[in-house]
């Protein structure tokens, strides 16, 4: 009975937050699906660089639209450890959007990547993206009044799963940014201009590699 009073209590309080703030995104879940979908647009218009530049501007902004939820999230304490891990996966999720939206917008501006790549670079994100969407999708389902039928057991079974498998794909969206920037690295080698574009990317502490 704790547990479920306790979650219903972290949902009472994130919807009370969102009213107050009046953001234009109420729900994390539609945050991450609303970003994965527009982003399919940059697949699927890709042709020229100016429209996956102009796709990745309204990715951008819905990202920048949902951003104040998570900052908020973030600076909500005092929750005891149930409630906490549905704060963190919540926020695990934002967190593999900015991993997205920095690095992207990075590697648009690096001549190191042709036109297909960037596309092909979209679609790993993409699929990254709604995968952890729909993950989150779970972990609502799990503190909707609709499954009050479960134990608490049962309930924080799947919570640690949720939560496990959320972090596994920030990991995996860590991993695959290093990756392909790593790709512009060695090029950049080749052409003897590290330099340049270590620059792009920022100094040490804003790097993901």
């Amino acid at each position: 009975m704790k547990t479920k009073l306790v979650i219903a209590g972290l949902l009472i309080m994130l919807a009370s937050l969102n009213l107050k703030a009046q953001w234009v995104v109420n729900d994390p879940i539609n945050t991450a699906t609303s970003i994965a979908n527009t982003a399919k647009e940059i697949i699927q218009t890709s042709s020229t660089v100016s429209n996956v530049i102009k796709n990745f501007q309204e990715v951008k902004k819905v990202y920048e639209q949902g951003k104040a939820y998570y900052d908020a999230l973030k600076a909500v304490n005092n929750l005891v450890k149930d409630a906490r891990k549905v704060q963190q996966t919540i926020l695990m999720v934002g967190e593999i959007t900015d991993i997205y939206i920095n690095a992207y917008q990075r590697m648009l501006q690096d001549e190191n990547y042709s036109l297909e790549e960037l596309g092909a670079i979209a679609f790993g994100y993409t699929k990254l993206l709604e995968e952890s969407a729909y993950l989150l999708n779970d972990l609502k389902g799990i503190v909707n009044a609709s499954t009050l039928s479960l134990t608490d057991k049962e309930r924080m079974d799947v919570i640690d799963s949720v939560y496990d498998s959320v972090k596994h794909y920030r990991n995996l969206v860590s991993y695959y940014t290093n990756k392909n920037i790593a790709v512009s690295y060695l090029r950049a080698q080749k052409k003897g201009d590290t330099e340049r574009m270590l620059a792009l990317y920022g100094d040490s502490s804003e790097r993901y590699w």
